[in-house]
C-alpha cells in the first residue's frame, strides 16, 4: 500500500475515533464514479483497520447514492450492481454501512416538468434540473439525519486538483486547522473531504492498486472509462500494467444533459461497442438543437407573465411531440435492453395530469404511448374503475349530453391537484374552466 493511501486512512481514522468523540452519522455521496469509489473503499479500509485494533466500529455510515432517472444507463446498470456488493459485503462483514438510494419527487422529474409543465430544456442559463434532481433528493434524506441526531456529517469526493474553481471553492469554505468545513446551504451539517490533495494519477494507482473491498471489479470500472474518453481528456500516467488503455477523466452524468455542447462520454461508449446507446444520443442532440427554435416556444411564461424575446415554455404541440419521440426511443432501446425505462408509468400520469391542469385537452398520453407501442398503457384497474364513474356520469347528463364533458373535466381537474399534492388554485381552476364553458352557451 502507497504510502499516501496509508496516510490517508490514518486521517480518517482519527476523525472517526478520536477528533470527533460524537455520534454524528457520516453521510458519503456515492455516484459509483473513480472519485466516491476511492473515498468509499479508503474509508473502509479505515473502519476495518478500526474493527482490527479497537473490536468494534459505532458510527452509523450511509452510502448514499441519488438516481436522477434519467442517469446514463451503463453507468445506472454498474452503480446499482457495486451497490448490492456494498450491501452485501458490509452485512457479513458486520460493518455498519448502510446503502440508501435517493430519487426526485414525481413533481420535480426531469419529464414531469419539459413534457408536462413545458420547462424548456436546461442550458447554463436556466439550469433548473440540479436542484430538483440532485440536491433536493439528498438533502432531503439528510435533513432526516440531522433531525434524529442534531448534526451530521457529509464525506465528499472533491479534490483541489480536479480544476482552479474547485480549488477555490474548497479554500473558501475551509476553516485553518480543522478537517470539518460548515456546508453552505444544509443547517447543522458539515463536511469533510478526506482525499482533497489526490491527484488524478493518484486516483488511478488505488483504483488499479487496491482491490475492492466490497468485491467488486475496479478494472470494470476502468475499462467504463476508457470507453468514454475522447483523445483530449488527461490520462493517468500510474497504472499496473501496460494492458490498461488511455482512460482519463471522462464525466458521467445525465444520458439527457442538455447543459453541455456535446456529450462526448457518450459519442466515446458508442464508437467503443455501446452502438445500443445510439437512440439516446440522437434524441438528446435534437432537443438540444430544438430548444431555442421559437416556433417550440410559448411567449409567455408559465405563471403568465410575458416572457423574454418571447421565448416562454414550450407548446403542448410540442411537449406531444417530445413525449412521442422520448417513447420510441424507449422502444428501440428495450429491443436490447428490455429492463430499461427512460420515462415511468407514474411520469406519464403525471404529465396528463399537467396536461389536464393546463387545459390541454387534445392531446393524450395514453394514445400517444398506444401509437408508439401498439399497446395500451398498463392501468387496467385504473381504466376499470374510470369507465364505471363514466358509465354512471353518462346516465345522470342523458337529458344534457353536454354537461358530460364539463363534469368530467372538473373531475380530472380535482383528481389531478390531489395527485401532484398541489390542490392550491383548484378553486380558480374550476371557475376558469365554468366561465369558458358558460360562454360556449
Amino acid at each position: 500500500m502507497a504510502d499516501f493511501t496509508q496516510n490517508i486512512i490514518d486521517e480518517i481514522i482519527d476523525q472517526y475515533m478520536f477528533a470527533d468523540n460524537t455520534k454524528r452519522p457520516w453521510i458519503i455521496g456515492f455516484s459509483g464514479g473513480k472519485d466516491s469509489t476511492v473515498m468509499l473503499q479508503l474509508v473502509w479500509k479505515a473502519l476495518e483497520q478500526v474493527k482490527h485494533f479497537h473490536g468494534f466500529v459505532g458510527r452509523d455510515i450511509y452510502v448514499v447514492c441519488n438516481d436522477t432517472m434519467v442517469e446514463n444507463p451503463v453507468i445506472t446498470e454498474y452503480v446499482y450492481r457495486v451497490l448490492d456488493k456494498i450491501t452485501d459485503a458490509a452485512r457479513d462483514q458486520d460493518l455498519p454501512i448502510r446503502v440508501i438510494k435517493t430519487i426526485p419527487r414525481l413533481e420535480d422529474s426531469l419529464w414531469v416538468n419539459m413534457i408536462g409543465r413545458g420547462y424548456p430544456a436546461p442550458n447554463n442559463a436556466f439550469r433548473w434540473c440540479t436542484e430538483r434532481l440532485k440536491i433536493k433528493p439528498t438533502s432531503q434524506f439528510i435533513a432526516e439525519q440531522v433531525n434524529e441526531f442534531g448534526e451530521a456529517i457529509i464525506l465528499i469526493g472533491t479534490r483541489m486538483s480536479e480544476s482552479a474553481n474547485r480549488a477555490r471553492s474548497m479554500n473558501k469554505h475551509a476553516i485553518k486547522g480543522k478537517r470539518l468545513t460548515r456546508h453552505p446551504l444544509q443547517p447543522n451539517t458539515y463536511m469533510y473531504a478526506p482525499i482533497r490533495h489526490l491527484q488524478l494519477e493518484q486516483i488511478w494507482h488505488i483504483i488499479n492498486t487496491m482491490p475492492s473491498p466490497w468485491g467488486a471489479s475496479n478494472e470494470e470500472l476502468f475499462q467504463i472509462y476508457a470507453n468514454a474518453s475522447a483523445d483530449d481528456y488527461e490520462c493517468p500516467t500510474v497504472v499496473t500494467d501496460d494492458k490498461h488503455k488511455s482512460c482519463g477523466q471522462s464525466r458521467f452524468g445525465c444520458w439527457m444533459c442538455t447543459v453541455v455542447k456535446e456529450d462526448k462520454s457518450m459519442a466515446m461508449l458508442i464508437n467503443n461497442g455501446f452502438g445500443w446507446l445510439t437512440p439516446l444520443l440522437k434524441f438528446r442532440n435534437e432537443i438540444v438543437a430544438e430548444r431555442n427554435d421559437t416556433k417550440n416556444r410559448m411567449p409567455i411564461r408559465r405563471n403568465g407573465t410575458k416572457a423574454i424575446n418571447d421565448m416562454g415554455t414550450y407548446y403542448p404541440v410540442y411537449r406531444k411531440s417530445i413525449l412521442e419521440r422520448l417513447l420510441k426511443t424507449q422502444k428501440k432501446i428495450q429491443q436490447k435492453k428490455p429492463h430499461i425505462e427512460l420515462i415511468t408509468n407514474q411520469e406519464l400520469i403525471a404529465i396528463q395530469t399537467i396536461w389536464y391542469r393546463d387545459f390541454i385537452f387534445d392531446y393524450r398520453v395514453s394514445e400517444i404511448y398506444r401509437n408508439a407501442y401498439k399497446s395500451e398503457l398498463d392501468m387496467k384497474e385504473h381504466n376499470k374503475k374510470k369507465e364505471k364513474e363514466l358509465d354512471l356520469l353518462k346516465k345522470s347528463c342523458e337529458q344534457k349530453p353536454q354537461n358530460f364533458d364539463l363534469i368530467q373535466e372538473l373531475l380530472t381537474l380535482q383528481k389531478n391537484k390531489s395527485l401532484l399534492n398541489r390542490k392550491r388554485g383548484l378553486k380558480d381552476d374550476i371557475e376558469t374552466r365554468i366561465e369558458e364553458y358558460l360562454k360556449k352557451e
